[in-house]
């Protein structure tokens, strides 16, 4: 067999003439498109791995217009929702053939603009975005500039986008505690500026106000979504005296809801006993907690797939795809720990 030169990058035309075949022959055979299963393409292929050849997709790719690249744009990957979203995405992305890239932006509309812009100057196909605000100018410009994009977990109602449906999951989780038997319901929500924000507390409202439960603002409050906001908001709820102070809460994200398990001990209050408690997103920690933690689950890799579905397929109804949710029960909201046990995963 003929050898390419040492130490050099072993090239189509080397694979080719090692092969014994005219170098358009040995390019079919190794396109990853096209699943030939002649004994000459079996024999180009062995002969390409024997010689340790790398078809460089991305040059081939962008001959035809495309990178096979995504750009995934999230607040930040310290975030476990965030860092659960673009897994999920990175599997989506492999199965229909696309690399996925990830940039972080912060909370600043700035950054998250600059971001994008890196993303794109990278040549990707798509921007999928984890980090839209209502009301966010970045998605406007992308859509008039014709990027392709999808917003995952967040929209901002116009853009393409594949998210939960908040507002069933806000909803179903103070029906769960309603169900329970509790009237104090507090509700601590994400920040307002997000459409996850806005739509479990719309949720959580319309559980309450169906149950005829006077919805009590002081005890609806807004709050970011980590564990130090959950904190701070719990303190603000549970510090009050015993008449005072909720029965129940909802916490919006399961970050939120550990806070609130910290204020609770801090305040000599136990879970499930004096506090029932439900979080939000399933998070791989929320059912190993020392009290298991009831949450609505959300189905990432259907939002991942959906997301990529609405980028290689432009243009298809509905722009707005939400994925439904489901209530895990655990020991936090008072569940029996049998019945706990048997719905952890």
């Amino acid at each position: 067999m003929e050898q390419a030169t040492p130490g050099a990058a072993v090239t189509l035309k080397d694979v080719a003439a090692a092969s014994g075949v005219s170098i358009s022959t040995a390019s079919r055979a190794l396109d990853e498109r096209i699943t030939s299963r002649s004994a000459a393409a079996a024999h180009v292929r062995k002969v390409a791995e024997e010689l340790g050849y790398r078809r460089n997709s991305f040059a081939s790719n962008l001959r035809r217009g495309e990178t096979r690249t995504l750009g995934v744009l999230v607040p930040r990957l310290s975030d476990t929702v965030m860092a659960l979203m673009f897994e999920a995405v990175e599997r989506a992305a492999a199965a229909r053939g696309y690399f996925a890239m990830v940039a972080t932006s912060g909370d600043d509309p700035e950054d998250e603009r600059r971001a994008a812009e890196t993303l794109l100057d990278r040549n990707v196909d798509g921007l999928i975005l984890a980090t839209a605000r209502l009301g966010d100018e970045l998605p406007k410009l992308l859509r008039h500039r014709k990027v392709a994009h999808a917003l995952v977990l967040r929209t901002d109602g116009e853009s393409p986008s594949a998210v939960g449906d908040d507002e069933v999951g806000g909803y179903l989780a103070v029906r769960h505690l309603v169900d329970l038997g509790h009237r104090d319901i507090a509700v601590i929500t994400g920040p307002d500026f997000t459409s996850t924000g806005t739509a479990r507390l719309a949720g959580a409202r319309r559980a309450l106000e169906e149950a005829g439960i006077a919805v009590r603002d002081q005890w609806m409050v807004a709050a970011g979504y980590g564990i130090e906001n959950g904190y701070t908001a719990g303190q603000t709820l549970l510090a009050a005296g015993h008449g005072n102070r909720p029965t129940a809460v909802f916490a919006a994200n399961d970050n939120i809801a550990m806070g609130v398990m910290a204020a609770a001990q801090h305040n000599g209050i136990a879970i499930p006993t004096d506090l029932a408690l439900v979080g939000y997103n399933d998070t791989p920690l929320s059912a190993r907690l020392p009290t298991p933690l009831s949450s609505v689950s959300v189905p990432l890799d259907q939002i991942a797939t959906t997301a990529i579905e609405l980028i290689v397929n432009p243009g298809t109804e509905p722009r707005i795809r939400r994925a439904t949710p489901t209530l895990i029960p655990r020991q936090s909201s008072g569940v029996p720990v049998r019945h706990a046990r048997a719905a952890q995963p």
